[in-house]
């Protein structure tokens, strides 16, 4: 655990924002060892492949060089790098769910698992554009909570999800009853509206 208080991480990221537009290499580097490990994980816990979270660890911190000149002195470099690389973490995990065969039969018991099963979607192409849709509307931890317990390939205990998350374990039953009950109003949402645009 870092015993720096936030001031002083404030201080440091000033610091390395300044010295980075002025095209200090070696403050560079130093941002990028800060941070790297925080933007790989951030891409590996959106359920990306070691290949697919280094191909994002790349584009994220080259946006953030593009965008020195814009950013405000007091930005916090690592909230600003782990919103980017969620952002495109998940358009690349959306992008491989739609182009990946998958099983209708395992398609279909994750559905059932995540409490949606009754909502019965044509095919394994459907219900694959439906459950990526649900999950694209609610927020962030939410969504990394619910595909690391029902979508992940590799299962994760208990603890380790609570780990990476960042919530108590004690707190992941609530938490999850409270995200499926946000997915199914929104999914449920999407199908009224749906069906009031077909019967016009």
């Amino acid at each position: 655990m870092s015993c720096s208080s936030p001031d002083s991480s404030n201080t440091e990221d000033e610091r390395l924002l300044q010295e980075c537009r002025e095209g200090r290499e070696e403050s560079w580097n130093e941002l990028v060892r800060r941070y790297g490990r925080l933007v790989y994980s951030v891409a590996r816990s959106c359920g990306l492949s070691e290949s697919d979270a280094a191909d994002i660890t790349q584009v994220t911190f080259r946006l953030f060089h593009e965008s020195l000149d814009r950013l405000r002195p007091d930005s916090r470099i690592g909230q600003w790098l782990a919103t980017v690389a969620r952002r495109h973490s998940w358009r690349v995990y959306g992008r491989n769910l739609r182009e990946t065969p998958h099983d209708a039969e395992a398609l279909a018991h994750r559905a059932e698992a995540l409490g949606l099963g009754n909502h019965d979607p044509v095919g394994s192409w459907e219900l694959l554009e439906w459950l990526h849709h649900g999950l694209g509307l609610i927020d962030a931890r939410c969504r990394d909570l619910l595909t690391s317990l029902y979508l992940q390939p590799a299962v994760e205990s208990y603890h380790e999800v609570a780990i990476r998350i960042g919530i108590p374990v004690g707190s992941i039953g609530p938490t999850r009853a409270r995200c499926l009950q946000k997915l199914r109003g929104l999914l449920e949402q999407g199908e009224r509206a749906g069906d009031k645009r077909e019967s016009v």
